[in-house]
Parts: C-alpha cells; structure tokens; sequence
C-alpha cells in the first residue's frame, strides 16, 4: 500500500508541474505564431487545465479501467463546484457578469443533461463518445466566434498573465511537458489501481475521490489566483470550462477507447450528486442577481454561497462512504 500511495504522490506532483510546462508551452508558441491573447484563453489554457483529467482517462481505458476514468470525470465537476469554487469563495467572493448567466452556464446545464441522456441506458459506447465529443467542438466554436468580439472579455484576457517564452524555449517547455504528462498520469492510473486492490474498494471511488481531488488542483491553483487578481470571469470561467471539458471530452474517452458497462452507483449517486451540484451553482447565481437589483447584470456569489458548497461537498463524501 505504501508502494502505491507513493506512486500516487509522485503522479499527481509530476502531473500538475508538467500541465503547467504544457500550457505554458503551448501559450507560447501559439502567441509567436500572432494568436490573439482572447484566443488562448479561451482555447489551450482552458484545454490544458484539463490535460490532467484527459491524460488520466485516456491512460485508464487503455489499461482497461473505464471506470476510474469516468469516476475521474464526474468526481472532478463535483470537486470544480463544491472543493474549487466553494474555497474560493471562502477566500474571494466573485462578481458574475451577465455573459457568463447567459452563455457559459447554460452550455454547462446542458451538457449535463445531454450527457445524462448518453449514458442512461447504462453503457458509454463509441457513438456516445463521438456525439460528446462532437458536443465539445461545436460549443467551442460557438465560444470563439461569439466571445472573441466581446470587448469585456478581450480587456480581461489582455489584464491575465499568460507566459512570454521565446520560440526554442517554448517548443522544449510543450515537448517535455507533454511527456511528464503522459508518464505522470500513467504512474497515477498505476498506482490508484493497486491501491483499490489493496484496499478492496472499487476503481470507480478510487476516481471519484483520490483522482479527482488530485486532478482538481490545477483548478483550484487557477481560480484561487484568478480570483485574488481580480479577474472574477477568469476564475469562474476556469470552473465552468473544466466542467465542460470533463463532461465532453474526459467522459467520452472510456466510451470511444471500447464499450464500457456502467457501474450502478453512476446513474444513482455520482451522477446526479454532479447534476445536483451543478445545479445549485445555477441557482445561486440566478437568486444573487434577484437579490443584487443595484447591479442588474450581475451576480455577487460570497462566503455564504462558498460555505454550503463546501459543506455539500463533504456531505457528498460522507455519502459516498456510508455506500462503499
């Protein structure tokens, strides 16, 4: 067991040094090439944000562990909303914009719902993966093109501090960030294996806490030093688009890699425990902006808001303790 947490640690302090590297890299070389900051924010900072959860599931189906994958998912939307955003709240209270309550978030609603239709049946088969997948490219664009005119949201990614490399540094910073990567979220899938073999636990809870919480911390660094600059958009932006990601592209790796047979729990406990959460992230931001009527066309999310999500949070995982 020592040998396995171990190899955990190691995994995860590997993981998110690299994803750093990663993106860093990738940020780089794309704004040498004279991509616009808007457009790396919206598309390889928020894509390498998730490289975590996308490297860990697809390493998992390929070891023909699905369910860790898929655990990995949805343990990480419930960890982005209770865990990320609820601590940042504690910390930073956010002021929500009316583009966010009118075009992000209900993209994530619906996704949760679409997703949810998917896998309902009991199974994640390879038409299911495509159509996620197919779901992810088209929000993206609809992103880009509707949100790249947004004077707002331009002036707020030109204020973010996105790395400056020079070319050669920048292509070595991507390339050895993407094998850490791969080999680091290979170790991981390793060693959460062997850990829910010694401790007799499935490697769907394996997902849902100790790799989910640990490939949540990218987020969570994220949103926290978002949220301490100022940049509120930014730090809920990071939540909503992880949860996106996790969903459209975490979610349909298993299903594309081979057909994979759902355990039980999913449809009754984790699934909608991530819908539930997902919902009350919705909720709260519509009844603060009732409540807000100086400021129409936002919504004040505070400590209050963070105390219950992260009450709810820990509510969940005593949940999914009593049912082990």
């Amino acid at each position: 067991m020592l040998i396995a947490a171990a190899t955990i640690l190691i995994g995860f302090i590997v993981l998110i040094w690299s994803a750093d590297l990663f993106v860093d890299g990738a940020a780089s070389i794309a704004e040498n090439m004279g991509m616009s900051p808007i457009i790396i924010g919206l598309t390889i900072v928020s894509i390498g944000t998730s490289a975590p959860e996308i490297l860990v599931s697809l390493n998992a189906s390929l070891a023909g562990s699905g369910s860790l994958a898929i655990g990995n998912a949805i343990g990480s939307n419930i960890a982005n909303i209770g865990m990320v955003l609820g601590t940042t709240l504690l910390i930073a209270p956010l002021m929500v914009h009316q583009s966010c309550m009118k075009k992000e978030l209900p993209l994530l609603l619906v996704a949760t719902a679409g997703a949810a239709l998917l896998i309902i049946d009991g199974k994640l088969t390879l038409l299911d993966g495509c159509l996620l997948l197919g779901g992810l490219v088209l929000i993206l664009w609809r992103m880009i093109s509707t949100q790249v005119k947004d004077p707002e949201l331009t002036e707020e990614a030109e204020q973010e501090d996105l790395p400056h490399l020079k070319p050669l540094r920048a292509w070595f910073s991507f390339a050895i960030g993407l094998i850490l990567l791969i080999a680091s979220s290979r170790l991981l899938v390793y060693g959460a294996i062997v850990a829910a073999k010694e401790l007799g636990v499935s490697e769907l809870v394996i997902g849902l806490t100790i790799v989910a919480v640990g490939t949540s911390l990218p987020e969570l660094a994220a949103t926290v030093a978002s949220a301490m600059r100022g940049h509120t958009e930014i730090a809920l932006g990071n939540i909503i688009g992880s949860n996106l990601f996790n969903l459209l592209a975490v979610m349909a790796i298993p299903g594309i890699v081979s057909v994979q047979t759902l355990d039980a729990d999913i449809a009754t406990r984790d699934y909608p425990a991530m819908a539930i959460f997902t919902v009350m992230l919705a909720g709260a931001i519509f009844l603060s902006r009732r409540r807000d009527k100086s400021k129409a066309n936002h919504s004040y999310l505070g400590r209050f808001v963070g105390t219950l999500l992260v009450s709810f949070y820990a509510l969940y995982y005593y949940w999914l303790h009593t049912t082990i």
